[in-house]
Protein backbone atom coordinates (compact mmCIF):
# COMPACT_ATOMS: atom_id res chain seq x y z
CA UNK A 1 0.00 0.00 0.00
CA UNK A 2 3.16 2.30 0.26
CA UNK A 3 1.76 5.80 -0.69
CA UNK A 4 -1.58 4.85 -1.08
CA UNK A 5 -4.55 6.74 0.27
CA UNK A 6 -7.33 4.26 1.50
CA UNK A 7 -10.88 5.32 2.33
CA UNK A 8 -12.19 4.02 5.59
CA UNK A 9 -16.19 4.57 6.52
CA UNK A 10 -15.93 2.37 9.51
CA UNK A 11 -17.32 3.97 12.45
CA UNK A 12 -16.77 1.51 15.47
CA UNK A 13 -13.08 -0.11 14.30
CA UNK A 14 -11.96 3.00 12.13
CA UNK A 15 -9.12 3.95 14.10
CA UNK A 16 -7.99 0.35 14.19
CA UNK A 17 -8.89 -0.32 10.42
CA UNK A 18 -6.58 3.07 9.85
CA UNK A 19 -4.12 1.77 12.47
CA UNK A 20 -3.65 -1.06 10.01
CA UNK A 21 -3.49 0.60 6.69
CA UNK A 22 -0.16 2.81 8.22
CA UNK A 23 0.84 -0.33 9.19
CA UNK A 24 0.72 -1.43 5.68
CA UNK A 25 2.58 2.00 4.17
CA UNK A 26 -1.03 3.59 3.20
CA UNK A 27 -2.56 6.67 3.70
CA UNK A 28 -6.22 6.06 5.78
CA UNK A 29 -8.46 8.77 5.30
CA UNK A 30 -11.57 8.46 8.14
CA UNK A 31 -15.11 8.71 7.35
CA UNK A 32 -17.36 7.39 9.17
CA UNK A 33 -20.41 6.57 7.41
CA UNK A 34 -22.71 5.14 10.10
CA UNK A 35 -23.47 5.81 13.95
CA UNK A 36 -25.59 3.01 15.58
CA UNK A 37 -28.60 4.53 18.18
CA UNK A 38 -29.61 2.83 20.91
CA UNK A 39 -33.77 1.37 20.15
CA UNK A 40 -34.25 -0.74 22.65
CA UNK A 41 -37.18 -0.69 24.66
CA UNK A 42 -37.86 -1.60 27.86
CA UNK A 43 -41.50 -1.92 27.60
CA UNK A 44 -41.12 -3.71 24.49
CA UNK A 45 -38.65 -6.05 25.75
CA UNK A 46 -41.15 -6.32 28.93
CA UNK A 47 -44.04 -7.15 26.55
CA UNK A 48 -42.41 -9.63 25.20
CA UNK A 49 -41.39 -11.57 28.19
CA UNK A 50 -44.73 -11.53 29.13
CA UNK A 51 -45.73 -12.48 25.89
CA UNK A 52 -43.13 -15.73 26.07
CA UNK A 53 -45.13 -17.04 28.87
CA UNK A 54 -48.27 -17.06 26.95
CA UNK A 55 -46.99 -18.05 23.83
CA UNK A 56 -43.15 -19.43 23.45
CA UNK A 57 -41.51 -19.05 20.38
CA UNK A 58 -40.35 -22.01 18.13
CA UNK A 59 -37.30 -20.39 16.99
CA UNK A 60 -35.17 -17.73 17.67
CA UNK A 61 -33.38 -15.70 15.35
CA UNK A 62 -29.95 -13.60 17.13
CA UNK A 63 -28.42 -11.98 13.97
CA UNK A 64 -25.15 -9.53 15.52
CA UNK A 65 -23.01 -9.56 18.78
CA UNK A 66 -24.22 -5.84 19.47
CA UNK A 67 -27.72 -6.36 19.42
CA UNK A 68 -27.59 -9.79 21.24
CA UNK A 69 -25.77 -8.46 24.29
CA UNK A 70 -27.52 -5.15 24.22
CA UNK A 71 -30.86 -7.38 24.45
CA UNK A 72 -29.39 -9.26 27.49
CA UNK A 73 -28.88 -5.92 29.41
CA UNK A 74 -32.58 -5.26 29.02
CA UNK A 75 -33.73 -8.32 30.47
CA UNK A 76 -30.79 -8.16 32.98
CA UNK A 77 -32.21 -4.63 34.03
CA UNK A 78 -35.99 -6.15 34.06
CA UNK A 79 -34.54 -9.18 35.88
CA UNK A 80 -35.81 -11.64 33.33
CA UNK A 81 -33.06 -13.23 32.30
CA UNK A 82 -33.71 -16.58 34.21
CA UNK A 83 -37.01 -16.66 32.15
CA UNK A 84 -35.32 -15.69 29.11
CA UNK A 85 -32.55 -18.19 29.01
CA UNK A 86 -35.19 -20.77 30.04
CA UNK A 87 -37.59 -20.17 26.95
CA UNK A 88 -34.13 -20.61 25.09
CA UNK A 89 -33.85 -23.57 26.53
CA UNK A 90 -36.81 -25.03 24.89
CA UNK A 91 -36.86 -23.65 21.64
CA UNK A 92 -34.40 -23.75 18.90
CA UNK A 93 -31.67 -21.13 18.87
CA UNK A 94 -30.18 -19.83 15.52
CA UNK A 95 -27.13 -17.60 14.56
CA UNK A 96 -26.32 -16.12 11.94
CA UNK A 97 -22.66 -15.32 12.69
CA UNK A 98 -19.93 -16.02 14.92
CA UNK A 99 -20.14 -12.55 16.95
CA UNK A 100 -24.00 -13.51 18.05
CA UNK A 101 -22.58 -16.90 18.42
CA UNK A 102 -20.36 -15.56 21.27
CA UNK A 103 -22.35 -13.06 22.64
CA UNK A 104 -25.01 -16.15 23.41
CA UNK A 105 -22.02 -18.44 25.01
CA UNK A 106 -21.45 -16.23 26.95
CA UNK A 107 -24.53 -16.78 28.65
CA UNK A 108 -24.20 -20.47 28.29
CA UNK A 109 -27.01 -20.69 25.43
CA UNK A 110 -27.34 -23.59 23.36
CA UNK A 111 -26.92 -23.21 19.82
CA UNK A 112 -28.80 -25.12 17.57
CA UNK A 113 -28.57 -23.41 14.18
CA UNK A 114 -26.08 -21.31 12.69
CA UNK A 115 -25.57 -19.99 8.93
CA UNK A 116 -21.98 -20.74 7.43
CA UNK A 117 -19.40 -18.56 6.05
CA UNK A 118 -20.30 -15.63 4.12
CA UNK A 119 -22.88 -15.27 6.76
CA UNK A 120 -25.54 -13.46 4.98
CA UNK A 121 -29.36 -13.78 5.45
CA UNK A 122 -29.00 -16.78 2.31
CA UNK A 123 -26.89 -19.20 4.28
CA UNK A 124 -29.13 -18.14 7.60
CA UNK A 125 -32.22 -19.49 5.71
CA UNK A 126 -30.52 -22.40 4.51
CA UNK A 127 -29.42 -23.54 8.44
CA UNK A 128 -33.30 -22.96 9.58
CA UNK A 129 -34.91 -24.53 6.78
CA UNK A 130 -34.89 -27.75 8.70
CA UNK A 131 -37.34 -26.51 11.54
CA UNK A 132 -40.97 -26.58 10.57
CA UNK A 133 -42.16 -23.16 11.70
CA UNK A 134 -45.85 -23.18 9.99
CA UNK A 135 -47.89 -21.70 12.66
CA UNK A 136 -45.26 -21.21 15.03
CA UNK A 137 -43.87 -18.50 16.71
CA UNK A 138 -40.38 -16.96 15.56
CA UNK A 139 -38.32 -13.95 17.26
CA UNK A 140 -36.38 -12.63 15.27
CA UNK A 141 -33.14 -9.91 16.96
CA UNK A 142 -32.75 -6.94 14.24
CA UNK A 143 -29.63 -5.75 13.64
CA UNK A 144 -29.65 -1.92 12.31
CA UNK A 145 -32.05 -2.55 9.97
CA UNK A 146 -35.33 -4.53 9.22
CA UNK A 147 -34.08 -8.06 7.66
CA UNK A 148 -37.11 -7.62 5.08
CA UNK A 149 -36.00 -10.86 3.11
CA UNK A 150 -35.44 -13.59 6.64
CA UNK A 151 -39.02 -11.97 7.28
CA UNK A 152 -40.84 -12.61 4.18
CA UNK A 153 -39.26 -15.93 3.46
CA UNK A 154 -40.44 -17.08 7.36
CA UNK A 155 -43.88 -15.42 6.61
CA UNK A 156 -44.31 -17.68 3.59
CA UNK A 157 -43.46 -19.95 5.66
CA UNK A 158 -46.49 -19.84 7.65
CA UNK A 159 -44.58 -18.64 10.13
CA UNK A 160 -45.45 -15.69 12.76
CA UNK A 161 -42.52 -13.52 13.17
CA UNK A 162 -41.57 -10.84 15.48
CA UNK A 163 -38.88 -8.94 15.25
CA UNK A 164 -36.75 -7.21 18.56
CA UNK A 165 -35.26 -3.89 17.72
CA UNK A 166 -31.72 -3.45 20.11
CA UNK A 167 -30.13 -0.72 17.71
CA UNK A 168 -30.72 0.97 14.38
CA UNK A 169 -28.71 2.38 12.14
CA UNK A 170 -28.16 6.15 11.03
CA UNK A 171 -26.01 8.73 9.43
CA UNK A 172 -23.52 9.98 12.00
CA UNK A 173 -24.54 13.80 13.67
CA UNK A 174 -21.06 15.00 11.43
CA UNK A 175 -21.37 13.99 7.79
CA UNK A 176 -18.30 16.75 7.06
CA UNK A 177 -16.21 14.15 6.62
CA UNK A 178 -17.95 12.47 4.26
CA UNK A 179 -18.66 15.56 2.16
CA UNK A 180 -14.65 15.75 2.52
CA UNK A 181 -14.77 12.05 1.33
CA UNK A 182 -16.72 12.95 -2.06
CA UNK A 183 -14.85 16.12 -2.63
CA UNK A 184 -11.76 13.65 -2.45
CA UNK A 185 -13.12 11.23 -4.44
CA UNK A 186 -14.30 13.71 -7.29
CA UNK A 187 -10.79 14.82 -7.43
CA UNK A 188 -9.58 11.56 -7.95
CA UNK A 189 -7.13 11.44 -4.59
CA UNK A 190 -8.03 8.37 -3.08
CA UNK A 191 -6.90 5.07 -4.57
CA UNK A 192 -9.08 2.52 -2.65
CA UNK A 193 -12.00 2.74 -0.62
CA UNK A 194 -13.15 0.48 2.13
CA UNK A 195 -16.67 -0.66 2.83
CA UNK A 196 -17.15 -2.73 5.95
CA UNK A 197 -21.29 -2.68 5.74
CA UNK A 198 -24.38 -2.12 3.65
CA UNK A 199 -25.24 1.20 4.78
CA UNK A 200 -22.27 2.52 4.56
CA UNK A 201 -22.29 2.48 1.34
CA UNK A 202 -26.68 3.93 1.02
CA UNK A 203 -25.14 6.68 3.87
CA UNK A 204 -22.45 7.93 1.75
CA UNK A 205 -25.15 8.27 -1.58
CA UNK A 206 -27.61 10.03 0.39
CA UNK A 207 -25.40 12.28 1.72
CA UNK A 208 -23.83 12.98 -2.00
CA UNK A 209 -27.32 13.24 -3.05
CA UNK A 210 -28.16 16.28 -0.34
CA UNK A 211 -25.21 17.84 -2.03
CA UNK A 212 -26.05 17.02 -5.57
CA UNK A 213 -23.15 14.60 -5.97
CA UNK A 214 -24.48 11.66 -6.04
CA UNK A 215 -23.94 11.18 -9.97
CA UNK A 216 -20.37 12.54 -9.28
CA UNK A 217 -19.69 10.38 -6.62
CA UNK A 218 -20.46 7.09 -8.72
CA UNK A 219 -17.88 8.25 -10.85
CA UNK A 220 -15.68 8.81 -8.92
CA UNK A 221 -16.38 5.45 -7.24
CA UNK A 222 -15.96 3.78 -10.83
CA UNK A 223 -12.34 5.25 -10.64
CA UNK A 224 -11.22 4.16 -7.77
CA UNK A 225 -10.74 0.85 -6.33
CA UNK A 226 -13.64 -0.76 -4.09
CA UNK A 227 -13.38 -2.78 -1.50
CA UNK A 228 -16.11 -4.37 0.11
CA UNK A 229 -15.99 -7.17 2.91
CA UNK A 230 -18.99 -9.38 1.39
CA UNK A 231 -21.50 -9.91 -0.67
CA UNK A 232 -24.02 -8.27 1.48
CA UNK A 233 -22.32 -4.78 1.32
CA UNK A 234 -21.41 -5.98 -2.67
CA UNK A 235 -25.03 -5.95 -2.90
CA UNK A 236 -26.11 -2.62 -1.82
CA UNK A 237 -22.85 -1.22 -3.56
CA UNK A 238 -24.21 -2.93 -7.17
CA UNK A 239 -27.43 -1.42 -6.21
CA UNK A 240 -26.41 2.09 -6.41
CA UNK A 241 -24.38 1.42 -9.76
CA UNK A 242 -20.98 0.92 -8.25
CA UNK A 243 -18.43 -1.80 -9.70
CA UNK A 244 -16.99 -3.64 -6.60
CA UNK A 245 -13.61 -3.65 -7.10
CA UNK A 246 -12.34 -6.61 -5.00
CA UNK A 247 -14.39 -8.81 -2.29
CA UNK A 248 -13.22 -10.39 0.64
CA UNK A 249 -13.17 -14.18 1.26
CA UNK A 250 -13.94 -15.06 4.07
CA UNK A 251 -16.06 -11.77 5.21
CA UNK A 252 -13.49 -10.58 7.54
CA UNK A 253 -11.24 -7.45 8.26
CA UNK A 254 -7.85 -9.91 8.34
CA UNK A 255 -8.66 -10.86 4.61
CA UNK A 256 -10.32 -7.48 3.56
CA UNK A 257 -6.66 -5.78 4.57
CA UNK A 258 -4.65 -8.82 2.96
CA UNK A 259 -6.98 -8.69 -0.22
CA UNK A 260 -6.64 -4.76 -0.25
CA UNK A 261 -2.77 -4.93 0.12
CA UNK A 262 -2.18 -7.24 -3.02
CA UNK A 263 -4.66 -5.06 -5.22
CA UNK A 264 -2.90 -2.05 -4.57
CA UNK A 265 0.73 -3.22 -4.49
CA UNK A 266 0.08 -4.94 -7.90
Amino acid sequence: MQGRKVAILETRLGKELGGLVTRRGGIPFHAPALSELPDLDPGAIEALMVSLRRIPAKLMIFQTGVGTRALFAATDALGSTGFFLDALSKGVVAVRGPKPTAALRSRNVRIDLGAVDPFTTRELLEAIKVVDVKGERVIVQRYGVANVELDRALEARGAQVAEIPTYRWALPADTAPLEELIAALGRGEMDAVVFTNAEQARNLFAVAKRIGKAGQLKQSLDRTLVASIGPVASAALREAGVNVGLESSPPKLGALLAALDSALSS
